[in-house]
């Protein structure tokens, strides 16, 4: 097993065709200088669609991630996952700044993913929100029931206002986490910096597309095979307090487990060994180990803890979020047994 430390990540923006990124350099305490720069893929062994390099995340010097877990995944990885998923974190973690309001859009599930679009991931994921303007609000599922026709009506005649007025729109503010699973239509409002945790892909299937072709946003499918991967029933009142359900320090329900894990830890934590990535959004601290030099963390510090690191602790006033993979499947079964008492 190679000697490895913690690795202090530094920012990896991306442009997209959203507006946004000043909030992420803020949060980073970088200069404020692009704001067509509103994705930072933290710690990613993914690409953005279409791409071979783009997003892939570089060590300090140099060397790409994917390429390092890969060399050694005994270092990074504890034995249950390397079981399951070998070198592969199977997990894309992001900082997103929505400097204007995104288009309503929704993500393939894996079946679909792997039926159309030739990939082993769909697109579930969350949301924990980190800063807000006041008012902020996003949109999640249809409030009713769509049909077909009505779907396809508004999609011709690109009409925004229709979309968003038939889904359900939540006000947020920072500390709230929402669970968004693939096929579920949805749109980020203006003014909100968040931490989004998802599977390792890069599909998104636009319902609205101003400035871009329709085969961009629908990723070269036909209107009518894109749209059978949308979730057109409603989603109730009930529904959507399940998906902003939290569990104790969990941040997520339980259904997300699978996918991601996301816990807040603060100063005094022990951390057991685990592959994890850790975000500071307050505060300052170290991060140590008996056998890690410690690190000493801040407001938008991102950092990868290996395996390999052993039991480290969180010291000082720093708040973070510890972002992990899924639960590999057997440690899934054996939760459930336990919780059902068998």
């Amino acid at each position: 097993m190679t000697e490895v430390g913690f690795y202090d990540l530094g920012a990896n923006q991306i442009r997209r065709f959203y507006r946004g990124g000043r909030r992420i350099e803020a949060f980073r305490g970088l200069p404020v200088s692009d704001d067509q720069a509103p994705e930072d893929w933290v710690a990613s062994t993914t690409a953005v669609h279409g791409e071979e390099e783009l997003g892939l995340s570089r060590l300090e010097d140099g060397t790409r991630l994917v390429d390092a877990l890969a060399r050694d995944p005994a270092a990074f990885f504890e034995p249950a996952h390397r079981e399951t998923f070998g070198s592969d974190p199977t997990i894309l973690i992001k900082l997103l700044d929505a400097g204007e309001r995104l288009p309503v859009h929704f993500h393939p599930d894996d079946g679909f993913a792997a039926r159309s679009l030739g990939s082993p991931h769909g697109k579930t994921e969350a949301w924990i929100i980190l800063e807000a303007e006041a008012g902020a609000s996003v949109h999640v599922g249809f409030a009713h029931d769509i049909g077909e026709a009505e779907l396809v009506e508004m999609v011709i005649a690109q009409d925004a206002d229709a979309l968003l007025g038939d889904m359900n729109p939540l006000s947020v503010q920072a500390g709230d986490s929402i669970f968004v699973p693939a096929g579920l239509p949805h749109a980020i409002g203006e003014g909100i910096l968040l931490l989004e945790l998802q599977q390792p892909s890069d599909l998104s299937l636009l319902l609205e597309w101003q400035g871009m072709s329709r085969a961009d946003a629908l990723l070269g499918l036909e209107r009518d095979a894109a749209l059978a991967a949308l979730t057109r029933s409603r989603v109730s009142a009930a529904e959507l307090e399940q998906l902003r359900d939290c569990r104790g320090a969990s941040l997520f329900p339980p259904e997300a487990d699978r996918f991601f894990r996301a816990e807040l830890i603060s100063g005094g934590a022990r951390l057991e060994a685990a592959f994890s990535v850790l975000v500071c959004y307050a505060g300052e601290g170290m991060l140590a180990s008996e056998s890690r030099d410690p690190l000493a963390l801040g407001r938008g510090s991102t950092v990868l803890v290996p395996f390999a690191a052993g039991v480290t602790e969180l010291t000082g006033s720093c708040e973070a979020i510890r972002c992990r993979p899924p639960s590999p499947p057997g440690f899934l079964q054996s939760h459930v047994r336990r919780q059902s008492g068998r």
